[in-house]
């Protein structure tokens, strides 16, 4: 699927299922908690801490799709085109960082 497929699906279910989009600032307070979702199985998985009983059944995967589904649910409602704006960014990085990380010594 692709960016722009993503955005159309999202915006079907938001409309066939979800009634309508929550606003900009929910989604924003949704978008944050979500990632703190992923960062509490990150931690447990490759950091130092221990999974709690809560957490063994939280899949990585799982809660990706979760902020990858808010993401696009903040570009529906605020008119982002989602390809054009990776692609203009994957550009700004090549030209901005095209040798800075292969001259950085922590990198070797």
């Amino acid at each position: 699927m692709t960016l722009e497929e993503a955005q159309k699906i999202v915006d079907n279910w938001i409309k066939n299922h979800g009634v309508r989009y929550f606003n900009e600032l929910t989604n924003m307070a949704m978008l944050t908690e979500e990632v703190g979702e992923v960062a509490r199985i990150i931690a447990r998985k490759y950091g130092e801490q221990s999974f709690k009983e809560s957490d063994k059944d939280k899949e990585l995967a799982d809660e990706l799709a979760d902020v990858l589904f808010v993401i696009i649910c903040l570009a529906n409602q605020t008119g982002v085109d989602l390809t054009e704006a990776l692609q203009k960014n994957l550009d700004k990085k090549t030209t901005r960082d095209s040798t800075r990380h292969k001259e950085n010594k922590k990198l070797k």
